[in-house]
């Protein structure tokens, strides 16, 4: 074979093995570029997993805030009144630190609001719409409506009433408007279900269609009770529930309330804020499947022209806010604490007369803010000061609070 395509042969055998181990370094370098990929790809999973069982075992909290009866007489509402426009501003300025440090803040609005038909003050309920800027302004997110007096207009004050605060950014519960789905609010990942009823209505459902009865009405008929707390515990960690009944100025709960609430708890609700009777009355704590479960028979009245002056009973100037703790962990929801914060009504003359009459700055004092240690203690006359002292140290007597 000539010398030189000898050469030309190892040549090409030269080029063919440099080529076959090019090809096969290539390959392995692609394969071990998958390792890394699949290794990050484990990793992250790994880390969001370990996210989510971290996040699973941390506990979630919320305060909850309940208060009494809002009623405002025609005195209340007319002493807002300028002779232009209504100023409610006053009302809750001194309550609305507390009122809005809660996660929720549930009222009370006991009346109506209903334009088409004149303001009154008692027996019928009808109040300025001007009130509800000054409830929202004072930290509230929810208003019971399920009340006496919720048909003091008819069904149209009723429906204007619901819509007013839910125009403002409030909802409302205890009636059904727009319909008849239970209130969830989901506060701090835990979900709150909130429910209300109403003993009867001042014997004015009779003037409406059962129709209407059933479609926006919510009595404590316990079977529906039981239907619609049944319900809820389906769709929530926590059911709240405040009820409308009980004897006017008692300070003791009746019979058929203490059946009633207690009931409402073997149903299923953790809490019953108790509202009606215009005084406040007892606490109770229930031992239920190894959790605590928390009564109010009364919070009494927030704001109103019931005072000593005017029924010469103390304990209508008086009123409860109530606090209650819950937490959640590993999907298991419980009361973890309760707390009172007595409330009481100042009436100064101002001047100006509304129908004649003199007519006053009404505002909601926090009473912890006026006895020894609080913030405006010494800040007004002594009278009055011992006045609110006493509110305060009798209403957690009354309370009984053992939690």
């Amino acid at each position: 074979m000539p010398k030189s395509l000898v050469i030309i042969l190892l040549v090409l055998a030269g080029l063919i093995v440099v080529l076959f181990i090019g090809e096969h370094f290539s390959k392995s370098s692609e394969k071990t570029d998958v390792k890394p990929k699949a290794s990050q790809a484990k990793t992250k999973k790994t880390s969001q997993s370990e996210s989510k069982a971290q996040t699973s075992k941390e506990t979630q909290k919320a305060t909850i805030m309940a208060s009494g009866d809002m009623l405002y007489h025609d005195i209340v509402y007319g002493s807002a009144f300028d002779g232009e426009k209504y100023d409610f501003s006053n009302d809750y300025e001194q309550i609305k630190p507390l009122i809005s440090s809660a996660d929720l803040a549930l009222g009370d609005f006991e009346g109506t609001i209903n334009p088409d038909r004149e303001l009154a003050g008692y027996p019928i309920f009808n109040a300025p719409e001007d009130v509800v800027a000054s409830i929202k302004d004072a930290g509230y997110d929810a208003l019971d409506l399920a009340h006496n007096h919720i048909l003091d207009t008819g069904i149209s004050g009723l429906k204007y009433t619901a819509n007013a605060f839910q125009k403002a950014g409030l909802d409302t519960f205890g009636v059904n408007v727009p319909d008849d789905k239970i209130l969830v609010k989901t506060v701090n990942g835990i979900k709150i279900a909130i429910l209300g009823f109403s003993y009867g209505f001042n014997g004015i459902e009779a003037s409406i269609s059962q129709s209407d009865y059933d479609k926006y009405l919510n009595d404590l008929d316990m079977a529906k009770v039981e239907k619609k707390i049944k319900a809820a515990e389906k769709i929530a960690d926590l059911t709240i529930v405040m009820p409308q009944s009980g004897e006017e100025y008692s300070l003791e709960p009746t019979p058929e309330q203490e059946r009633i609430y207690r009931q409402i708890i073997d149903f299923g609700a953790d809490i019953v804020f108790g509202g009606h009777p215009h005084v406040a009355e007892p606490t109770e704590t229930i031992e239920k499947d190894g959790e605590k479960k928390f009564i109010i028979y009364s919070m009494g009245n927030l704001l109103s022209n019931q005072r000593y002056e005017t029924l010469e009973n103390y304990w209508t100037e008086r009123g409860v806010i109530m606090e209650v703790q819950v937490a959640k962990k590993d999907g298991k929801t419980s009361l973890t604490g309760v707390k009172a914060h007595p409330t009481w009504v100042s009436r100064e003359p101002i001047n100006r007369t509304f129908l004649g009459y003199p007519a006053y700055d009404y505002q909601v004092y926090l009473a912890e803010d006026y006895i020894k240690g609080g913030k405006y203690f010494d800040k007004i006359p002594l009278e009055k000061q011992q006045r609110i002292e006493t509110a305060y140290h009798e209403m957690m007597d009354l309370l009984n609070i053992k939690f």
